[in-house]
């Protein structure tokens, strides 16, 4: 991936993951951040040429991602950095696709592109998925607005109840209802547009 080569390490002994990613919300060093995602960069162009199905999208993405995490990790704190950022990742794909309406279909990916948790087990239908985006998206809407709120921010932007209780201004027990009772309704409307 040489294309983002300047973020290969410089440090002959890089801190723990966990340190760096409180380091960079401290400072706000980019160098620091893209010494800590060159490390997984192979697995992020994986997980969007697995949705995109092009090398050059594929490694757009991957810069886009960066610059997504560049904003996002200055408020987040995550505990799982690899887990989180696979979610990123499929989530930045997947809003892509559907907003180019692109149906590639559910062709086998190369393997030299595919991580072990990219295979088989995870070879999803692009048709249904977007099919379930579609109806997902309609039952979102149809949530009174502090679910909505609440879910959004707490699926999404994958932000804790504390931050969606500082953000929204929602008391903590009202927004662990919201959730609750948003997560209920959604299956329910699912359910009933077939996507089980």
């Amino acid at each position: 991936m040489k294309f983002l080569g300047i973020f290969r390490t410089r440090n002959p002994e890089p801190l723990p993951e966990a340190q760096r990613l409180s380091v960079y919300r401290q400072t706000g060093d980019v160098g620091l951040l893209g010494e800590l995602y060159s490390s997984y960069m192979e697995m992020v162009f994986g997980i969007c040429y697995k949705y995109l199905r092009d090398e050059d999208e594929s490694k757009d993405a991957v810069m886009q991602i960066f610059e997504k995490l560049v904003q996002d990790l200055k408020t987040h704190e995550v505990g799982n950095f690899k887990s989180w950022l696979h979610s990123v990742a499929r989530n930045h794909c997947l809003m892509q696709l559907r907003s180019k309406r692109v149906f590639v279909g559910n062709e086998e990916i190369k393997e030299e592109y595919a991580g072990p948790d990219l295979q088989n087990n995870e070879s999803e239908d692009i048709f249904t998925l977007d099919h379930q985006l579609n109806s997902l998206g309609k039952c979102m809407q149809s949530l009174v607005s502090e679910q909505r709120v609440s879910i959004q921010l707490f699926y999404v932007e994958e932000k804790c109840y504390k931050d969606i209780c500082i953000e929204t201004g929602y008391d903590f027990n009202k927004v662990k209802s919201y959730i609750q009772n948003g997560k209920r309704n959604l299956k329910i409307c699912m359910d009933r547009n077939g996507n089980d």
